[in-house]
């Protein structure tokens, strides 16, 4: 309840709690199958949205939930192997440590890399908690949640006890005090800091921008070349009409052209007259075939999914190919050393796109800037890179049309809203379907596409003026040094649960 669509974020802050009882007095192993079961719940509930695209069925959405499912079931081993030994006050100390650490394993785990839905996209919302997150990344505010969720089950065992309904032998009121003391201490100091930086004016440069939202159906996009006058005249219409606002940029979103500009002469030129006549720059989304392609001849060319800048005289200033591919969607992971089943990968699926490498960076006048396109913006990492290159704002092309009207697109905001306030540049989003909106450096939606109060399956068009950012925060500097200190802390404290059995960490431990 707490991801969107629901997103009612402040349950982030008591979700655990539950589990964290249930978890309390019970050996390693039964906190294993138990957080096992409740994550395996978790993720196919809140990733039920898979189910939309094409040739995703059950069984997918199973190996989904058990393999997403043993993080949740490695937090509850490491959690009850540390109380049983170390009792369940350094257990619920050592909890955030643990959790932050297994959310980055599940991010960066070669093609199973999966920072989706972290805890801390539940507070996208609350741009006030958030801030913090420019030094320690998303993982700072999971952090925080976490410590939050075990300083209230301290404090409902306490209160349990009172009633003898359970045992509580190792668990002192003074160290109780003391985790919520330095508990809500930190939650101090991290509302302090968000304030303050949300209540400091933005300063900049500025870049006038429209972002496009087409919402061309699936049908359509899976057959662009039978409808592509439909479809160029669809944009051509939302251009026309963005163009009266006299922007310096207009957006078209991923893959919205119906063909490879490149390779397609008149389709460049009708593009060229659209600039001529707008007097605007254009990024345009452009790949030769959908992204979940059904069938494709043996022979088909490989292509890829790039955005590429128009001046205003129709002239090409650059292209940027997209780096991180979908798994199984666009590239098939190590497929010349794992032989994978056809449920996952089809035979007659032979054509996939071709990974980019390198982190363009597009200028207009004197202001630099990057784009990603579609899932590319949830890898902290890679938009880091950007950023350290030079971007003093991010452009993210996406088509979330392939996922219906589920919670996709909102999960997909939730997260840009981190990667803006983590490097303190503002985003813009052009998305087919939605949701096409403009997110400043804090990490406020300051403006979306919006017809009959509806952001997704609507066509329209939104006209910003964004000031561009040249700050370059710790986070962006230095990277996950946070995390690898939780790591580093968590090892330690599994270290000393190994050594040491009800001994000095917490020599009452029952």
């Amino acid at each position: 309840m707490a991801y969107p669509k629901f997103g009612m974020g402040f349950w982030g802050w008591l979700g655990l709690v539950p589990l964290l009882l249930a978890l309390y007095g019970r050996s390693p192993k039964y906190g294993f199958y138990l957080s096992f079961i409740c994550g395996f719940i978790f993720f196919t509930l809140v990733f039920r949205w898979t189910f939309e695209i094409p040739r995703y069925n059950w069984i997918h959405h199973v190996i989904l939930g058990f393999y997403l499912g043993l993080y949740f079931g490695l937090f509850g081993l490491a959690f009850n192997f540390i109380t049983k030994r170390c009792g369940i006050v350094t257990g619920l100390i050592s909890a955030p440590f643990l959790w932050v650490s297994l959310e980055y394993i599940r991010s960066n785990i070669s093609f199973l890399s999966l920072p989706w839905n972290l805890l801390a996209h539940t507070q996208y919302r609350y741009p006030l908690l958030i801030q913090f997150a420019s030094f320690t990344g998303a993982y700072g505010i999971s952090f925080l949640m976490v410590l939050v969720n075990a300083s209230l089950t301290l404090v409902v065992l306490l209160f349990l006890a009172e009633f003898r309904s359970v045992d509580i032998r190792g668990i002192s009121k003074r160290a109780v005090c003391c985790v919520v003391l330095v508990t809500a201490g930190l939650t101090g100091l991290v509302i302090l800091y968000g304030h303050a930086t949300i209540t400091t004016p933005l300063e900049g440069k500025e870049l006038k921008m429209s972002v496009l939202q087409g919402n061309i159906d699936r049908e359509k996009k899976g057959n662009p070349q039978e409808h592509a006058e439909f479809i160029m005249q669809k944009y051509k219409d939302l251009t026309k009409q963005a163009s009266k606002d006299h922007p310096t940029l207009i957006v078209w979103p991923e893959a919205s052209t119906p063909g490879f500009v490149l390779k397609n002469l008149a389709l460049r030129k009708q593009i060229a007259a659209l600039t001529n006549e707008t007097q605007s720059y254009f990024l345009i989304g452009s790949s030769e075939y959908p992204k979940f392609i059904r069938q494709q001849s043996p022979g088909k060319k490989q292509f890829g999914n790039t955005a590429i800048l128009f001046s205003p005289s129709g002239k090409i200033l650059g292209q940027y190919l997209k780096i991180h591919l979908v798994p199984f969607g666009e590239e098939i992971p190590y497929k010349r050393i794992i032989p994978w089943p056809h449920f996952i990968v089809p035979e007659d699926k032979k054509s996939f796109e071709i990974a980019g490498k390198e982190h363009t960076i597009f200028h207009i006048k004197d202001i630099k800037f990057g784009a990603v396109i579609c899932w590319e913006v949830v890898f902290p990492q890679l938009i880091r890179k950007f950023v350290n290159a030079g971007a003093q704002c991010m452009i993210n092309l996406t088509n979330e049309g392939w996922f219906g009207d589920s919670s996709a697109p909102y999960q997909m905001a939730a997260i840009v809203a981190f990667r803006a306030v983590e490097n303190r540049v503002p985003f813009a989003r052009a998305a087919n379907t939605g949701i096409s909106c403009f997110i400043d450096r804090y990490g406020r939606i300051t403006g979306k596409v919006v017809q009959n109060n509806k952001d997704t399956f609507v066509a329209g068009y939104l006209t910003q003026a964004i000031k561009v950012s040249n700050e370059r925060t710790f986070y962006t500097r230095y990277g996950d040094v946070f995390i690898w200190v939780c790591i580093s802390i968590s090892m330690g404290f599994l270290l000393a649960a190994f050594i040491f059995k009800n001994g000095p960490l917490n020599k009452a431990a029952p």
